[in-house]
């Protein structure tokens, strides 16, 4: 069988790429900011701070999830969502890394 086409990248690049693909949706983003500002667990007033439908909200909650900017705890009947540090400083690393100063030396283009 044939190689997938993520096999041929290192375990960084494919990293970075779904997390940066789990931010590529405007909601992903109001949440994660909704969350850095709180610096606390936020349980089930995201509906009311972007207005969008709970089962939206909770399908982005999952994408979020799945890539570890955001860890869940459910408590009784409502589940309270709130940053990782510890992949949240990865990703900053990361995207720190990937963002490098670029010079256009001979105006290429």
């Amino acid at each position: 069988m044939g190689l997938t086409k993520t096999e041929i990248f290192n375990d960084k690049q494919n990293k970075l790429a779904r997390m940066m693909k789990a931010l590529a949706h405007p909601a992903r983003i109001a949440i994660i900011q909704h969350l850095l500002k709180a610096q606390v667990c936020i349980c089930g007033d995201l509906v009311e701070e972007l207005g969008l439908a709970q089962a939206t909200i909770s399908q982005h909650l999952k994408e979020l999830k799945s890539v570890g900017l955001i860890q869940g705890n459910i408590e009784g009947a409502s589940v309270c969502y709130c940053i990782d540090p510890k992949v949240w400083a990865q990703f900053r690393t990361s995207l720190g890394n990937f963002f490098v100063p670029y010079v256009n030396r001979d105006n290429c283009c």
